[in-house]
């Protein structure tokens, strides 16, 4: 039971009296009045409803236009005016004596003018006639509930506007006057609240034969009961002289003592409206409770239930009835005077409400009536501020904690946390700062201060509660959980968080540099995915290698040739497996060449198209453990795979660098092959040449001599310069020359001249061969200018003959068919003759013979070929330098006519002049000279 003597006061509605329009001269307007005799009213569908004591009902519409027609002919002492409907149920009386009639009104239809009466039926409970002392009608039209004096209740049932379509019954049967009824609506349920003087019931209308609940055994007097809206779950409400009681269709709800005789009860948006008796007029003690005189006061008292305040309080001449339509309530007096009670907007309320409650520090009942009346979040939480605000200057550190909680969303955190950075207080920060992370509004500053906060408490418990969130409700920055937790050495929840976010470098960074623990963070790498596997085993290798180096080995084995994470991570993509780049990975083994040969080694066999840099690294590993190593036997093995390696057919892009290698670590075998599949006869030759293998020397010149000359000659000159004797490998060296013909025996005796110990016995036989060639070279030189001086001699006689002579043509057979010759007959002056029409088949041309054509084409290809290789001096310098008898070569290109300037005379057309005839003899001439030869 609520005392209503405690509860805070307020002045939440403007009173004003209802005034008559101005009129066109703008005089003062007049108090609105109302006929007299009215006796009952109602309100809805936008018009106060009257009923007077003449039987007419008037209707107030909101620019204060009356207008009535009349409904009895006595009087109206009931009206219901349904709010879903333009329905008006009344009760009155059309003769003298107890002869009340329902009347059923459909206000849209017109009559005569007047709205439509669409049912009339008397209200009479049985036979026996009785006053009505209450109507309600329940909004779907299909209920009816009728209260007499006598204790009786009729319930129509059906629709209540045509009497074919519904059915009327006594619902109930007591001895005490009926004083309210309602109907309460939830879901489908149906039940009817009926209250007498003396007692409460309820009625479910929904079940057959209506079963009833008595509530409870007291009652309350006429118009002192009421429903309430959903705010208050429906409930019936029951004003007694000493209490207001609240009621459920099973059970009796809460009690308020609000004291006072009750004359009328109603409930208007969430606020429950009680006209009492003042309380300094002494009561009457009538039934009805409302036939007060007129010069008694009347207070009417509006209540919050809710946040247990009055809203509204004020003292009244006489009150018919208060009524709510157009969004006010009005007052109706019984000198016909209306008084509007306007309900203040939501803002003024708050801020007279909060001004008043703030500097009494009511903050709580300010919540409260915040929230009933919808403040936005905005406004509450700036009362949660000034109430958290109000709590901490008091000390109450954890109740103002709570408050600064609500505020989160809308007051900025640095406000509070700035508040509670003392070391005393730093649970209540702590708090604070869980509930903004549960919200997700933390920063990663929040989340650093948070976790310092753990740390500094060292609730380990807490904690571990705050980083073993599930997936879907982490409220935090994760990396910045993870960097302030190694700070401050918690590396077991670091390590916990980088895992389960999959933090992978922060991972590896705490496992490696502070918990030391190596073979987790490999196994860690290879449950990765393939691109962060790689790279991580590229950032921390070296450490991974130096301290568990076998393990290593092997995962960067599987990492370059056919990589699937460990442990069931294979994703829709990885069903092939990815290989890293063997190459990269090298630097990782630096002080591991142990390790290092057995991945290279590895790579080698397995992937043979490894990168070439596998295979360089890999012969500087066999040539360095070859040159180091001391056991005779050993060192033959790693000789044997150095070259292995080297004739591996690896190194061809590569050649320079695999030579320095074998140079560097005096690799004889490996550098002989290396010049060798250089084509560097030369360097060979010169590698023997200082190491002094003479026979080596002579080996070389005969193997390559073919293909570089020059070897013999260098040979020579090598052994030249020798003080041992050498006569030997000297004499080899010039039988090759000789049979060669390598060099001129001027440049032999030179190149020997330098040696002490070379006498002219060593070059005695190279030289008497020499000379005999010579003399035998200049014979058969000798002769065969004799001939060719003959065959000049010859061919210029015939040249003469030709130009002085006539040509007798004395062949009897064709030279084509070597047919008896017939005429018409072709002779050319090369002595081939045919027959014409042999000859005009065979013939190609007109002015050559068909016999000669093939042999003086070849002698004209030559002279052509010679002409365009008169310019060609890099072929002729090439090949100057490359013969070994330069003379020939110039004497060759001599003879082409190089040195001199060729004027080719081609044949002119017929009928040209002398000059023609003698350029044909050249022309022949020169075609004879080549037969000749």
């Amino acid at each position: 039971m609520a005392a209503y003597l405690q509860w805070r006061r307020f002045v939440f509605f403007d009173r004003e009296t209802v005034k008559e329009p101005s009129g066109p001269d703008g005089a003062g307007a007049k108090p609105f009045a109302l006929p007299p005799g009215i006796a009952v009213c109602d309100s809805g569908r936008g018009s106060l409803v009257f009923g007077d004591i003449l039987g007419g009902i008037w209707f107030l519409h909101r620019s204060l236009q009356l207008s009535s027609f009349q409904a009895y002919k006595l009087r109206v002492t009931h009206l219901y005016q349904l709010k879903q409907h333009s329905i008006l149920v009344s009760v009155g009386e059309d003769e003298e004596g107890i002869n009340p009639l329902v009347k059923v009104w459909n206000l849209e239809k017109r009559d005569g003018g007047n709205p439509l009466c669409t049912r009339i039926f008397p209200a009479i409970p049985g036979n026996k006639p009785t006053v009505v002392s209450c109507l309600t009608v329940h909004e779907n039209l299909n209920f009816m509930a009728i209260g007499f004096a006598d204790g009786s209740v009729v319930l129509t049932k059906g629709d209540i506007t045509r009497d074919r379509h519904s059915k009327t019954q006594i619902l109930h049967e007591g001895s005490y006057p009926v004083t309210g009824l309602a109907f309460r609506q939830s879901g489908k349920t149906t039940h009817l609240f009926v209250v007498t003087t003396e007692n409460i019931q309820s009625y479910m209308l929904t079940v057959k034969d209506y079963p009833h609940l008595e509530l409870d055994t007291h009652g309350c007097g006429l118009r002192c009961s009421s429903l309430s809206d959903p705010s208050q779950d429906l409930q019936f409400i029951v004003a007694g002289n000493e209490c207001v009681y609240l009621y459920q269709p099973d059970e009796r709800g809460p009690c308020f003592a609000f004291e006072g005789q009750k004359l009328i009860v109603h409930w208007y948006r969430g606020y429950l409206i009680i006209v009492s008796k003042d309380r300094k007029t002494s009561p009457k003690s009538e039934f009805a409770g409302n036939e007060a005189q007129n010069s008694d006061k009347q207070v009417l008292n509006i209540y919050d239930l809710c946040n247990k305040f009055i809203a509204y309080s004020s003292i009244f001449d006489d009150i018919v009835d208060v009524l709510a339509e157009w969004g006010s309530l009005y007052v109706l007096t019984r000198d016909g005077k209306i008084h509007v009670l306007q309900e203040k907007d939501t803002q003024t309320k708050l801020e007279a409400r909060n001004y008043m409650l703030f500097r009494k520090n009511l903050f709580e009942m300010a919540i409260n009536l915040a929230k009933s009346h919808h403040l936005d979040s905005d406004g509450l939480s700036e009362i949660f501020r000034q109430y958290g605000d109000h709590l901490y200057n008091k000390g109450n550190h954890d109740g103002a904690i709570q408050q600064y909680i609500r505020t989160i969303g809308k007051l900025e955190p640095s406000y509070v946390i700035r508040k509670f950075l003392d070391a005393q207080r730093i649970h209540n920060l702590t708090a604070y700062l869980q509930m903004l992370h549960l919200q997700s509004l933390a920063n990663a500053d929040h989340t650093t201060l948070l976790l310092n906060c753990y740390t500094k408490l060292k609730d380990s418990s807490k904690l571990e509660e705050f980083i073993k969130t599930s997936e879907s409700e982490v409220h935090f920055d994760v990396e910045t959980a993870i960097k302030v937790l190694r700070q401050a050495g918690y590396y077991s929840h670091a390590v916990y968080l980088a895992e389960k976010h999959e933090h992978h470098e922060w991972y590896l960074k705490i496992q490696l540099e502070d918990i030391k623990n190596y073979q987790e963070a490999l196994h860690y790498i290879g449950k990765l995915p393939f691109e962060q596997a790689e790279s991580n085993m590229k950032r921390y290798g070296k450490i991974l290698m130096h301290h568990v180096p076998n393990e290593t080995t092997e995962l960067l084995k599987i990492l370059c040739t056919d990589y699937r994470p460990s442990g069931g991570n294979e994703g829709p993509g990885m069903l092939e497996g990815k290989k890293a780049n063997s190459e990269e990975f090298i630097p990782v083994f630096a002080n591991n060449a142990r390790e290092l040969k057995a991945f290279l080694e590895h790579m080698t066999e397995v992937q043979a198209d490894s990168p070439q840099g596998v295979y360089d690294t890999l012969l500087e590993l066999r040539l360095q453990n070859w040159a180091h190593e001391q056991d005779e036997q050993m060192k033959e093995k790693l000789h044997n795979e150095a070259l292995t390696l080297l004739k591996s057919g690896r190194f061809k892009t590569v050649f320079d660098k695999a030579l320095v290698l074998c140079q560097m670590h005096s690799f004889k075998d490996g550098v002989l092959y290396l010049y060798e599949q250089g084509k560097l006869f030369q360097q060979i030759m010169h590698y023997h040449m200082q190491n002094e293998q003479y026979k080596k020397v002579i080996e070389v010149c005969e193997l390559y001599g073919d293909q570089e000359a020059c070897l013999w000659e260098q040979a020579l000159g090598y052994f030249a310069r020798k003080e041992e004797n050498c006569k030997e490998y000297i004499a080899a060296v010039l039988k090759h020359i000789e049979n060669k013909n390598l060099m001129p025996p001027l440049l032999v005796v030179q190149t020997l001249a330098h040696n002490s110990t070379a006498t002219l016995s060593v070059i005695k036989d190279y030289l008497v061969n020499k000379l005999q060639k010579q003399s035998r070279q200049i014979e058969q030189d000798e002769q065969r200018i004799q001939k060719y001086r003959e065959e000049t001699t010859r061919i210029r006689l015939e040249i003469e003959e030709l130009k002085a002579s006539p040509k007798i043509f004395q062949k009897t057979k064709c030279s084509i068919c070597t047919s008896a010759l017939e005429l018409p007959s072709v002779h050319f002056l090369c002595g081939h003759s045919f027959h014409q029409h042999c000859f005009e088949s065979y013939s190609e041309s007109d002015s050559e013979c068909p016999t000669c054509m093939p042999e003086n084409r070849k002698v004209m290809d030559m002279i052509r070929a010679q002409e365009q290789k008169r310019d060609l001096h890099d072929q002729f310098q090439h090949q100057l330098k490359c013969s070994n008898d330069g003379f020939s070569v110039v004497a060759d290109y001599f003879g082409r006519g190089v040195f001199n300037k060729l004027t080719l005379i081609t044949d002119l057309p017929s009928g040209k002049t002398a000059t023609t005839i003698e350029a044909g003899l050249q022309r022949e001439l020169l075609i004879h000279t080549k037969r000749s030869t």
